[in-house]
């Protein structure tokens, strides 16, 4: 068994075609077909089922291994990328994962600062909800990602360290009057307005439905759907008020926060494989994003009501892993 055939099991997979996994890889079909074919002999079974009309189809021993094939290749890479940054042939990578609204309210600035310290780290950034994120971590293909912890926790495969807590608060247009003249209001209260909530997937969404639930109200929808940005348009343009997280109220002044009583609050945490030792680049990231954070926290740098959960460790050798 060899990483190249895993490689071509693996593109198979992903496409659903020998032709395309061939083109994609930059070999003859002839030869992925072959190396497959060899892959499966060795194996001791069929990996893919190649009679179907839709194209090649996994077999259940197929399904077994594609999650191994593609932890095996995500690891061989983070053993070139660390071996890399050793010897100093490149700078190496982070592959980094966020929430659409982490990516607004902190995320954007920690990456400008970051390659401002390191010019030579490519940077590649992947914004999804927390559970895409959390898969893509698990199956190798980001480095770290900054999630929303549920409170029964998340993938045990992964190791997080909570760096913030945020307050949810009702965003609504500051050319319209004041939901509440308190400056806070109740679930019971906001289900009263029209909603804007972004799509499914989101934690925001799913954490404001849960809202209205416990308190035994039915949302009145103005607009679903949508990525974050659209949904802060919309509130900016009146259509309704939406609960967003504190972070994202900086820099939009035509934004009104009001607070929610009783109070919802989500947790951050910075996410990575728990049986991967973080590259030297991950690591920078990670001081990068804590050192941030503290420089920002100690001055009036946050929106509403949010804490930082993890200091920097300044005790800690340089490039040391600290502990957690």
């Amino acid at each position: 068994m060899t990483l190249q055939q895993l490689a071509y099991f693996v593109a198979v997979a992903d496409v659903r075609s020998f032709t395309r996994a061939a083109e994609s890889l930059g070999v003859a079909q002839p030869t992925l077909s072959r190396q497959l074919r060899a892959l499966e002999d060795e194996l001791g079974a069929p990996l893919v089922d190649r009679g179907s009309r839709d194209g090649p189809v996994l077999t259940p021993a197929g399904e077994a291994v594609l999650p191994l094939a593609r932890r095996m290749l995500a690891d061989s890479e983070s053993a070139r990328t660390a071996v890399a940054e050793i010897v100093g042939l490149r700078g190496g990578r982070v592959r980094v994962g966020a929430t659409p609204s982490l990516c607004i309210g902190v995320l954007a600035d920690v990456l400008r600062v970051f390659h401002e310290k390191y010019p030579d780290v490519r940077l590649e950034l992947v914004e999804s909800g927390s559970q895409p994120l959390v898969r893509s971590l698990v199956r190798g293909e980001l480095d770290v990602a900054l999630v929303i912890v549920p409170p029964p926790g998340i993938d045990p495969a992964l190791h997080t360290m909570p760096v913030l807590r945020e307050r949810l608060s009702v965003a609504s247009p500051t050319s319209d009057r004041a939901p509440s003249s308190r400056g806070s209001m109740t679930v019971l209260e906001l289900s009263r307005r029209s909603l804007v909530v972004p799509r499914q997937g989101y934690d925001l969404r799913e954490a404001t439905l849960k809202a209205y639930a416990d308190a035994g109200v039915t949302p009145r929808f103005a607009v679903e759907g949508g990525e974050m940005d659209a949904v802060l348009r919309l509130v900016e343009a009146g259509t309704g008020v939406a609960v967003v997280p504190d972070l994202v109220f900086a820099g939009r002044p035509r934004l009104r926060r009001t607070v929610l009583t009783p109070p919802l609050y989500r947790t951050v945490a910075l996410a990575r494989r728990a049986d991967l030792t973080p590259t030297h680049a991950v690591r920078a990231f990670r001081d990068t994003l804590l050192s941030f954070l503290a420089v920002l926290s100690a001055g009036d740098g946050f929106p509403g009501d949010v804490q930082v959960l993890r200091r920097p460790d300044s005790s800690a050798p340089r490039g040391a892993e600290p502990v957690e």
